[in-house]
């Protein structure tokens, strides 16, 4: 076999590659096997047709058809293989001659990782907000943990901002009941904005067994989006009750001893959340300025499928789970399909110039993926699924997917070190000095959200 290759631009190549025709012999020999056990021809055992008979009956060309097809994927990875080619996605074949006896000639035009030169990036130099947590924010934890240690009882008075209303539902579109449209012993907070539009002033003021009629849209079920007519009647009032912010509530809502205690650990929690926050803030404005000083072109089909795959996972996935489709979506956000497309174009570049100078960092740096991080970094990709880390394992090996998973932890390293070079500052003018873990964890999960599906795409390729 010989082949050639042809720079056709940056992100692709024509291979032109010559296969002599004894170099067939054992795809002609499969194909004369397969049709053999495919066909009966009288006077002959199945699988026992001579390979003259076959081409009497049926025709050489057909025989010749089937070699090619078992052929080509072999010469083709031959070829691949031989010119030390980076490719991307499946190859565009065409058999340019096919003389029985002779030659196979065939090219292949694919998508290659274009040829990246990565810079000096030491001088990079970013700012990121600064760890404060003031004592408004200490207590505004801790009065969202009163709040989820709270009461109710039963009150006879008016219903009020914060108080716990059991109610009845009747929604009437055009006059006539809904099927879907009346529900009984609801529970509803006032004020917390979880039910219908309108229900918060049509409930406050009144006591048990009070009735009022309001319009809304509604949110959801056979009529949703239309207009409504909705009957709520109180059935119950109950006034919420905070425990008292003492020792005894610490003692109550955590295994702390003070009220002192607790507010400590709460200071504490913020100053970690928000030091995480810091890492993710710093990975973040250091890809971005990393991916300024590359050159990366981008392979016009991994671009329109990483397109494509973005869209149908936003349509499918994430909004069907909604029970929205894209229409509605881009209306709640008030964006046209043009303003879409072009926020997807852009963010579909971005995952990809960004798992590609990664990529390059990755083998300039020599970095290697140890079974420790391989485990952590699954660990961390279970909890945020939902799933146990024995279900998230066991799915991503049934899937084939343990090569994208070692992917993410090596370009979260090869970020980090990136990070690790670059000068990050806080808003005080402090730098930044940012702890081992936090920054791996921060730089893989920076890594997922730009790259998004665009690691998937090409990791199958």
């Amino acid at each position: 076999m010989k082949s050639a290759v042809e720079t056709l631009n940056p992100t692709r190549v024509r291979l032109s590659i010559e296969v002599p025709f004894e170099e067939l012999k054992d795809s002609l020999d499969a194909a004369y096997k397969k049709i053999n056990q495919q066909v009966t021809v009288k006077g002959f055992r199945k699988g026992k047709i001579p390979a003259r008979v076959i081409d009497q009956r049926f025709g050489r060309g057909a025989v010749l058809e089937e070699a090619v097809n078992d052929a080509l994927p072999k010469f083709y990875t031959e070829a691949v293989n031989e010119a030390e080619l980076n490719v991307l996605g499946q190859p565009e074949v065409d058999i340019t001659e096919l003389k029985d006896g002779e030659t196979l000639n065939f090219t292949a035009e694919v998508d290659v990782r274009p040829t990246i030169e990565i810079p000096d990036y030491s001088g990079i130099e970013v700012e990121v907000d600064a760890i404060e947590v003031s004592d408004e924010d200490v207590d505004k934890s801790v009065e969202q943990l009163r709040e989820r240690f709270a009461s109710t009882s039963p009150v006879e008075r008016a219903a009020q901002d914060g108080d716990v209303v059991t109610i009845d539902l009747e929604a009437k579109v055009d006059g006539e009941v809904l099927e879907d449209g009346v529900a009984s012993g609801v529970s509803y907070t006032i004020g917390s904005g979880e039910l219908l539009e309108g229900i918060d002033e049509a409930v406050k003021g009144l006591e048990a067994g009070g009735e009022a009629t309001f319009t809304s849209e509604l949110k959801g079920g056979s009529a949703e989006g239309k207009e409504a007519e909705v009957t709520v009647k109180v059935t119950q009032v109950a006034a919420r009750e905070l425990p008292g912010l003492d020792d005894e509530f610490a003692q109550l809502a955590s295994e702390f001893d003070t009220l002192d205690e607790l507010k400590a650990d709460s200071r504490k929690r913020l100053e970690n959340m928000k030091q995480y926050d810091q890492a993710t803030q710093a990975q973040e404005r250091v890809l971005e300025k990393l991916l300024e000083l590359v050159e990366v072109p981008v392979p016009e089909k991994l671009l329109a499928d990483e397109i494509q795959t973005r869209t149908h996972n936003l349509e499918h996935h994430q909004l069907g789970q909604m029970g929205l489709d894209l229409d509605k979506y881009l209306e709640i956000q008030g964006k046209s399909r043009e303003e879409f497309d072009t926020e997807t174009e852009a963010a579909a570049v971005k995952g990809i110039k960004t798992q590609f100078v990664l990529d390059e960092l990755v083998n300039k740096e020599k970095l290697n993926v140890n079974q420790e991080e391989l485990t952590e970094h699954l660990m961390r990709r279970a909890q945020s699924s939902g799933m146990s880390p024995d279900q998230f394992a066991q799915a991503v090996v049934e899937g084939g997917q343990v090569p994208m998973l070692v992917g993410e932890v090596a370009r979260g390293k090869a970020l980090a070190v990136v990070v690790e070079a670059a000068t990050v500052k806080d808003t005080n003018g402090e730098i930044v000095d940012l702890e081992d873990e936090e920054e791996a964890a921060a730089a893989e999960e920076t890594v997922e959200a730009v790259v998004d599906g665009a690691a998937e795409e090409t990791t199958e390729a």
